[in-house]
């Protein structure tokens, strides 16, 4: 009797979510399997009809290829104006390296991008892609960004994956506030004017060098376009010796170097220079404290658990000593 509510619920759930994924139909565009040694595979969708979602959320995704009836949640990283739905996965558990497995590999040492569209029930043009079912969006912390006119974004590793979502879609409200673009969407001017962000600070920080590229052609539009300088991007590479070491001098060197001739940092291959070392978060709260006397700063973050206490206290900290609120908000990816 003490089981019956709870079985009865979660069989609700799984039911609502099987007919929710076979209402929408989705045409797979895109995957890319990217062999570096932080293997991620990357999957954009054509985004299903009456699909809307807001930067910061999350869809279940199901693979009957890999297993017909578990389903795992991502954060969506493309953009709500984007023609398409995507999200990056990192192959980490034995669930998503067998999706990696299902789908065609590239050529090994490349990055080989492989198309394919299907219907509903089978695939148009090549069958050796799986089928995808998505169920969604969920909400999560970082969608309420839009209550702050001020935010601070922290992505560990993968967990920069919403935050990419979010500093798009900040450039593209900026750019309609701005009257650069025009919106397809009759409200999609009301949706600009309630726009409440005016600066971003995005900090992406991970061991390993490869993972620039994850999101290289994001980083570079957004540092091309944003030319307010609405968002300032900090990509880390805590693998390296941190700025001012001797140890890692000679490269910090090369790089400033290239990167004041040509625009393109030699360590991430982006527009955005890389830091080395990891950031001092205090001196981040800091400066952002007083850039922004007496206004409400969000603090995202997404990512492993052991940054969640370090950003949560100091939050807390320099809410107490300075006229700056920070609202700590977290998620684990």
């Amino acid at each position: 009797m003490y089981l019956a509510v709870p079985i009865i619920i979660y069989a609700c759930e799984r039911l609502a979510r099987t007919l929710r994924s076979r209402v929408r139909t989705v045409k797979k565009l895109k995957v890319a399997v990217r062999p570096d040694p932080a293997s991620i595979l990357s999957l954009h969708f054509s985004k299903p009809q009456g699909f809307s979602y807001t930067s910061g959320q999350y869809i279940f995704i199901k693979c009957a290829a890999v297993s017909p009836f578990q389903w795992h949640p991502f954060s969506i990283t493309s953009a709500p104006e984007d023609d398409y739905v995507s999200v990056h996965i990192k192959t980490l558990g034995d669930w998503t390296k067998e999706l990696k497995n299902v789908c065609p590999s590239p050529t090994e040492g490349k990055t080989e991008i492989l198309r394919a569209e299907y219907d509903r029930d089978s695939a148009i043009s090549n069958p050796s892609f799986p089928k995808v079912l998505i169920d969604g969006p969920y909400g999560a912390p970082a969608q309420d960004y839009k209550q702050y006119d001020v935010v601070l974004l922290v992505g560990l590793g993968i967990g920069a994956t919403p935050m990419i979502s979010i500093i798009k879609d900040i450039i593209n409200n900026m750019k309609r506030l701005n009257g650069d673009i025009e919106s397809g969407d009759p409200g999609g001017v009301g949706a600009s004017a309630s726009f409440r962000t005016r600066q971003a600070y995005f900090y992406w920080v991970t061991r390993e060098q490869g993972s620039f590229e994850w999101f290289r052609g994001v980083l570079d539009e957004v540092a091309t376009a944003d030319e307010k300088g609405v968002i300032e991007l900090h990509n880390h590479c805590s693998s390296v010796y941190e700025d001012g070491d001797a140890r890692s001098a000679l490269i910090a060197m090369l790089q400033s170097l290239n990167f004041a001739k040509h625009g393109v940092d030699v360590v991430a291959g982006t527009r955005v220079k890389t830091h080395f070392g990891r950031p001092d978060w205090r001196k981040v709260y800091k400066r952002i404290a007083l850039r922004h006397v007496g206004q409400r700063v969000g603090v995202f973050y997404c990512g492993e658990p052991v940054l969640t206490e370090k950003l949560r206290s100091l939050a807390k900290d320099f809410s107490t000593d300075t006229n700056t609120r920070f609202e700590f908000h977290s998620e684990k990816f």
